[in-house]
């Protein structure tokens, strides 16, 4: 059961400026809780009970903490609290701090880190953005081929406090370069006199620094990893990557493909701290896209006026039409996009996508095609032809938008574009147009106008 804090029990500690209970009350929660306690406090008694935590757990209460708390208490602390933070942070989490804060802020942290520290944090905000490199961790348990079991254990007994993980153990040789992995299950479970060599997997499935973090994310993911290493050019083991940034790495690729999806550019912040104008900006480049191809469809219907004159009844069924069609059409792009997301299709899969969506689109539209031209038939009779010309137009309507809903989506992998971009928003668009110009030329064939 999720356990809350108290925000009153918290202030009135505070208020009366009991900071031995308050240390005490604090020391006995989890570090995200004290986290999301601290950021609902005013700005200056945030400041106070952060003060009042222990070194070790303090720094982990800050990695929980949002940028904007973080930057009060970095603009509060002296350069002793401040060096202190920084040194029991994790290079990582240390690296994500620093990308939300300030420029005059930043050198101040960098100012007040170790030497060692500090050319990690530079090094890793060298990497490219959304590098596998930008979102490892250089705390990771490393041992010899030559040690034996014991001598591997008590080995991550003295480092493993200063490791993110220790579940996950990495072999390399004198020079860091990668030669193996093991698990500190096999550790435990081997004699004594085993060594290390004998016991590692010597082939180890790694990523670079320059990778894209999504690829790392679902290499861990088809391998059930818990962990991946990060090697540089030369094999050397430079850091890993861990669960919890694959979840933050997922999340982040979520939230951007959602925002894609629904024809907006990405945006780093929540929607909360994100100001009016830039919400505004990152919407309206879009909506101009698709506004301005949405004259296209009312260029067609002003090209097919003629039709409308000789039978108003056509247009009744335009919005039937184009909704159809939009919808088929962000289905099958949906699908597709999800099944590329998560490594299901590839682009060599392109003709079977083509055939399945084929397939589907024919099922679909001739059970909407028939259910239609009943329909119409019943409530507009001696209109045989007006409900025949409607069907067909929507079986092709159908067949066309699943088809292209499908497939543009590949397309766009293909020329290095996102495929998010290809889903229901510009689906319907080029689907709208094409329905209309379907409609009207079957209309123009099978009826006197």
């Amino acid at each position: 059961m999720e356990k809350k804090f108290h925000i009153e029990a918290l202030l009135d500690l505070l208020e009366r400026r009991d900071y031995h209970a308050l240390r005490a009350m604090l020391q006995e929660e989890n570090e995200v809780d004290i986290a999301e306690a601290i950021s609902e406090l005013p700005h200056e008694k945030a400041v106070v009970a952060f003060r009042t935590l222990p070194k070790e757990l303090a720094a982990e209460v800050f990695s929980n903490l949002p940028p904007e708390t973080q930057q009060v208490i970095i603009q509060s602390a002296t350069d002793q609290e401040l060096s202190a933070i920084v040194e029991e942070l994790y290079v990582d989490d240390a690296v994500d701090m620093l990308e939300e804060l300030p420029a005059n802020v930043v050198k101040r942290v960098l100012k007040n880190a170790g030497p060692d520290t500090r050319r990690l944090i530079n090094q890793y905000l060298n990497y490219p953005e959304n590098s596998v490199g930008s979102i490892m961790t250089a705390e990771f348990t490393d041992l010899r081929k030559s040690m034996t079991v014991t001598e591997a254990i008590d080995h991550i007994r003295r480092t493993g406090a200063d490791s993110e993980s220790i579940y996950t153990c990495y072999v390399t040789d004198a020079s860091r370069k990668l030669e193996g992995v093991l698990s500190i299950r096999e550790l435990l479970l081997a004699k004594d006199d085993q060594r290390v060599a004998d016991l590692m997997e010597t082939d180890v499935i790694t990523a670079e620094t320059t990778e894209d973090q999504e690829e790392a994310v679902a290499r861990m993911m088809r391998y059930d990893f818990i962990s991946l290493p990060v090697v540089d050019k030369e094999q050397r083991l430079v850091g890993i990557v861990t669960v919890d940034d694959v979840m933050d790495v997922m999340e982040e690729e979520a939230t951007e493909d959602f925002e894609k999806m629904a024809a907006m550019a990405p945006s780093e912040k929540p929607y909360l701290k994100t100001s009016v104008f830039s919400l505004a900006k990152h919407r309206i480049m879009w909506l101009l896209v698709l506004m301005i191809s949405g004259m296209i469809t009312g260029g067609i219907l002003g090209r097919y006026e003629a039709a409308f004159a000789a039978m108003p009844l056509l247009v009744t069924f335009i919005p039937m039409l184009t909704d159809t069609g939009g919808n088929a059409g962000s289905q099958s792009s949906t699908l597709v996009i999800r099944g590329m997301a998560v490594g299901e299709i590839e682009l060599r899969d392109f003709m079977k996508v083509f055939w399945k969506e084929l397939r589907v689109s024919i099922l679909v539209g001739v059970v909407l095609s028939a259910v239609n031209f009943v329909r119409l038939i019943i409530t507009y009779p001696g209109n045989e032809m007006i409900a025949l010309t409607v069907a067909m137009a929507l079986f092709v309507t159908v067949l066309l938008a699943k088809t292209v809903g499908g497939i543009l989506p590949m397309a766009a992998k293909l020329c290095h574009a996102d495929p998010a971009i290809m889903a229901a928003p510009l689906i319907t668009t080029i689907v709208d147009a094409i329905s209309l110009v379907v409609y009207f030329q079957i209309a123009s064939a099978l009826l006197p106008i």
